[in-house]
């Protein structure tokens, strides 16, 4: 159970219980009509969503725990970042899904994220998804509320080892994306597809490839991969989209950067995680 005091300010006297919940503290809808059965209070009383509130009312909330719908494994171990009472922040490995399916049922971050909040009763809320090959952080909110407010705060910037020499230094791949017809995976650049659109900076060129930093403005399925593909720089190691293994196994992408407001009071917080030693063995060195 997460708990949550607001003290109201002069400049919000007058406010609706709903409206103040909503502009001020980041509520959304369907979380105000669920905190009209009950888990709120204002100094002390219950109060209608529709009633104003004053200045040095006592709003105190409580948002319930979720069932635990995973299985969970505490067998598994995956490091942990940065954690509060509102977010987790994990340094997922390659070789592990975030979420469960037909083939990974019991050994993904979800069932580890099951393990660590069974008897608080945390459902897991992954924020930023990584595909099960792509290393680096992944947050998990742990209420609604903070899954909302991180949602709109949350930044991300990858690293990638695209094959080749890149033609331009930085640039923008604007390029809508599809499934590819009869595959549950791949996808493709399709004029029907949707819009996404991917920033990138080259770090270094080297001789047969680059190291890329990359920042998504949309966060389609297999973005990145599909992008550098089709601009004729795979990913090393992406067997999906023509990347060669003879230097990596996997695909060479990381999450090595998240930027976010902390939900509880906006604070800005910075995380950094470093290459997984494949990708690093690669280049010859850790840079990041």
């Amino acid at each position: 159970m997460r708990q949550y005091r607001y003290i109201v300010s002069q400049a919000d006297s007058g406010f609706q219980l709903q409206t103040y919940l909503r502009k001020r503290q980041g509520y959304s809808k369907r979380l105000i009509i669920q905190l009209k059965h009950g888990g709120i209070t204002v100094n002390g009383d219950h109060r209608r969503m529709v009633d104003p509130v004053e200045a040095g009312d006592v709003i105190d909330i409580e948002l319930a725990g979720d069932p635990i719908k995973l299985i969970p494994n505490p067998e598994l171990s995956v490091p942990i970042i940065y954690e509060d009472a509102d977010v987790i922040v994990f340094d997922k490995p390659a070789d592990m899904p975030v979420h469960p399916s037909a083939t990974y049922y019991d050994d993904t971050l979800g069932n580890y994220f099951a393990a660590l909040f069974l008897e608080e009763q945390i459902a897991f809320r992954p924020i930023n998804r990584l595909d099960r090959d792509t290393t680096g952080l992944c947050l998990s909110a742990k209420n609604t509320l903070a899954a909302a407010k991180v949602a709109k705060t949350l930044q991300k910037e990858y690293v990638a080892i695209v094959q080749g020499q890149m033609e331009e230094s930085e640039g923008v791949i604007d390029k809508p994306l599809i499934r590819v017809p009869g595959s549950i995976i791949s996808r493709k650049v399709h004029p029907d597809g949707q819009r996404a659109v991917t920033h990138y900076r080259v770090i270094r060129q080297l001789a047969d490839y680059a190291i890329v930093a990359i920042r998504l403005e949309t966060g389609r399925t297999h973005q990145i991969r599909v992008h550098f593909a089709y601009i004729g720089h795979p990913l090393e190691g992406d067997t999906l989209y023509g990347g060669r293994t003879q230097y990596i196994t996997r695909h060479a992408l990381h999450c090595g950067k998240l930027f976010f407001k902390r939900p509880e009071d906006d604070t800005l917080i910075t995380l950094r995680s470093q290459l997984p030693e494949d990708m690093a063995l690669l280049i010859g060195e850790c840079f990041w």
